[in-house]
């Protein structure tokens, strides 16, 4: 089986396919990223759904993105010659379409190509036929496929094959469209015209980016990653485009993540505007602020990506999962958690919206009044913490400081920006929050924060400390914690989220090392003037992305391979924001740092 690595995105903004080396796609949910899929032989075999247009023999492949788009050119070298395949995304109304073309370069290269069309996670064969015009359509209840190309087809075993020869200077073209089965047929679509208008449209906002120095490159890749995960017309960003691509191979830590996290709030504001992206920006606090009006009884940490509520958790048993790790889940139980940080990440999100001159809405006020009175009642009982841990509430250390922070960002909001509300009472809380944390969530015998009230260990989330401004980066004890995670956590050079052999998260022990706790160290060197340092670990982080630069959410340092969902819009995130905590220019950790707080 290919390797998380061997894999690279391509997207319409509504979803994303995942394209491998051998030239196979691998992974298609149409017509949304939290559909069903069509394609999913990355979590079992071909039998699944996968759509192959390789050489016959023995290749050899490279492969890039068009410069500033998710046009992706995968060249295979063969001892007859070469040939080149363009493969992209498009939609239009209410149709999705998948292209590929086919380009001879140099000789002749005897080619084929396999279609495996399985609707439901690849639980169902549909039915194909021939239409009059030469085109085929694969039909599942209320959807349908249609492929269209020039190449001669066969349907073989409920396959549909061709082998063709590609030469120099001639190209062939392959479209597969998605549509409503009940509605009238979709015209033919002329590859060309489209290929160049994505190309054209995929720059154009690319080139709204300007620039970071000798991270430029990185970061633009993140920013196009950022934009293929958000959806067109909601707004929401899901985490990653796939889901039960392990934490640990062989193992159960196997999540689906086509959803979108509140946590992700204010990092992707922070991500976004300061790269020039606004509008982008201001579609996702819509999205936002949509998700989480009503009840803050009922806030949830995840939404759908029109802000659903309902994300019920099951398990597909005839997927095998990727290298076996079982089960393959869709849907997330972690939507019905108790996370207290996502008060503090929602309010810090909606502040910087507003600092950074996103248009004021008194409705969103109005929200977050609600939102604080109810964390006025709750911010002292235990929950399940950032890593949505499956083994038990505890009093998280860094839930409590996101607390911390829901209340400072509310002060903040009224002193700089004239809103209304109790400031008075919110100072209260918010030195009441902080100095418990320093009492019950601090180990003076180590100099360090702990994970919970109590707890040995350290966790890799207490290196948001100095990032939010809950303490300075020069206090003793942030150095401290620092210190007790490199002790603790850094392994191979990379950062674990906590030690899995503690049992805090009810689930097998062992994972590779999360990518954005990394890059928080890589911030927390530069804002402890650690600069040498800082710059080492963020350069050996992006020689982890793959030939295309894609990050995955972690990394197994002993295997040397990307493991988790892919690619993962946390761990670009906090590439993006890194690389600007390294400029120092607009940095969102300095920035987020100097607030004025109480430092208890």
């Amino acid at each position: 089986m290919a390797k998380i690595e061997d894999y690279a995105l391509i997207g319409n903004r509504e979803t994303a396919a995942l394209v491998c080396k051998n030239g196979s796609v691998d992974w298609l949910c149409m017509p949304r990223f939290d559909s069903g899929a069509f394609f999913s032989a990355i979590l079992g075999n071909e039998q699944h759904g996968h759509w192959l247009i390789a050489p016959e023999e023995d290749f050899v492949t490279t492969r890039h993105y068009i410069d500033g788009t998710l046009v992706l050119k995968t060249t295979h070298n063969t001892s007859s010659g070469s040939v080149t395949v363009t493969d992209f995304m498009t939609r239009e109304e209410d149709r999705s379409y998948l292209m590929r073309r086919v380009s001879g370069d140099e000789g002749v290269v005897k080619m084929v190509m396999s279609l495996v069309v399985r609707p439901d996670y690849g639980s169902t064969i549909p039915w194909a036929s021939r239409l009059d015009d030469g085109r085929i359509q694969y039909v599942s209840g209320p959807e349908r496929l249609v492929l269209q190309t020039p190449v001669g087809l066969e349907n073989e075993d409920m396959e549909s094959i061709a082998y063709f020869e590609i030469k120099a200077g001639k190209t062939y073209d392959f479209v597969l469209g998605w549509s409503h089965s009940y509605q009238a047929l979709p015209p033919p679509v002329a590859l060309e015209n489209t290929l160049r208008q994505t190309v054209e449209h995929w720059q154009l906002w690319a080139g709204r980016f300007n620039g970071i120095g000798k991270y430029s490159d990185a970061v633009e890749r993140s920013l196009l990653t950022l934009r293929a995960l958000g959806h067109f017309e909601t707004g929401g960003i899901v985490a990653a485009p796939t889901t039960s691509l392990p934490e640990a191979l062989g193992g159960e830590r196997n999540w689906d993540y086509r959803f979108c996290w509140l946590r992700d709030a204010s990092l992707t504001l922070f991500a976004l505007m300061q790269s020039n992206y606004q509008e982008e920006a201001e579609l996702w606090r819509h999205w936002l602020v949509r998700a989480i009006a009503g009840s803050p009884a009922q806030l949830q940490i995840m939404y759908g990506v029109a802000g659903e509520k309902w994300l019920d958790e099951r398990e597909l048993p005839w997927l095998p999962g990727y290298e076996n790790s079982g089960p393959v889940r869709i849907g997330n139980a972690a939507s019905g958690q108790i996370q207290l940080d996502i008060y503090g990440e929602v309010m810090e999100a909606l502040y910087i919206a507003r600092k950074k001159g996103l248009p004021e809405d008194a409705e969103v006020w109005a929200i977050q009044l609600e939102m604080l009175k109810h964390l006025a009642e709750i911010w002292n009982q235990p929950d399940d913490g950032i890593w949505e841990v499956r083994g038990g509430r505890q009093h998280f250390v860094h839930s409590k400081i996101m607390a911390w922070l829901a209340f400072d960002s509310a002060i903040r909001s009224v002193r700089d920006f004239g809103l209304q509300g109790p400031v008075e009472d919110w100072k209260a809380i918010r030195d009441h929050i902080h100095a418990e944390v320093c009492l019950k969530g601090f180990d003076p015998k180590r100099n360090s924060f702990v994970q919970y009230y109590g707890a040995n260990g350290v966790d890799a989330a207490l290196l948001l400390i100095p990032m939010v401004g809950f303490l300075p980066a020069d206090d003793p004890r942030v150095a401290g914690t620092v210190k007790a995670i490199e002790d603790e956590l850094l392994q191979d050079g990379l950062v674990l989220r906590y030690r899995t052999e503690n049992g805090v998260d009810g689930l097998a022990r062992g994972e590779g090392a999360f990518l954005a706790c990394s890059f928080w160290l890589a911030s927390n060197y530069a804002l402890l003037n650690r600069m040498d340092e800082a710059h080492n670990l963020f350069e050996y982080l992006l020689t982890l992305s793959n030939d295309v630069g894609l990050l995955a959410e972690e990394y197994d340092p002993h295997a040397k391979r990307q493991v988790g969902n892919f690619p993962q819009a946390f761990s670009h995130i906090a590439l993006i924001n890194t690389a600007y905590n390294l400029a120092q220019v607009q940095a969102p950790a300095a920035e987020r740092a100097t607030v004025e707080a109480a430092h208890g």
